[in-house]
C-alpha cells in the first residue's frame, strides 16, 4: 500500500509530467523542430521512470520487506523481479 509521503511525491511529479506532456502537445501542434520534440519526449520518459522508482522503493521497503520478515517473501520477491523486468524493458 502506498504511504502518504510516496503519494504526495508521486502526485507532485505526475502533475509536472502532465504539464510537460501538454507542452509537448503544443510543440507538436506548432510543428517544432523534431530534435526538440525528441528531447522533450525523453525528459517525460525519464520523469515517469523516476515516479516508478519512487513507488518501487516504497514497495520494497514495505510490502517486500514485511513478507520476508514474516517468512513468506518468495512470492513478493518473484513479483518484484517480474515488475523490475517489465520496468527496464
Amino acid at each position: 500500500m502506498i504511504d502518504q509521503t510516496t503519494k504526495e511525491q508521486s502526485l507532485k511529479r505526475l502533475r509536472k509530467i502532465e504539464g510537460q506532456v501538454k507542452g509537448l502537445m503544443r510543440m507538436v501542434d506548432d510543428e517544432k523542430y523534431c530534435i526538440d520534440l525528441i528531447t522533450q519526449v525523453n525528459a517525460i520518459r525519464r520523469a515517469l521512470e523516476k515516479v516508478g522508482l519512487i513507488v518501487m522503493k516504497r514497495h520494497i521497503e514495505s510490502c517486500v520487506s514485511r513478507s520476508v520478515i514474516e517468512k513468506n517473501g518468495t512470492q513478493k520477491i518473484d513479483e518484484l523481479i517480474s515488475s523490475i523486468d517489465r520496468f527496464i524493458r
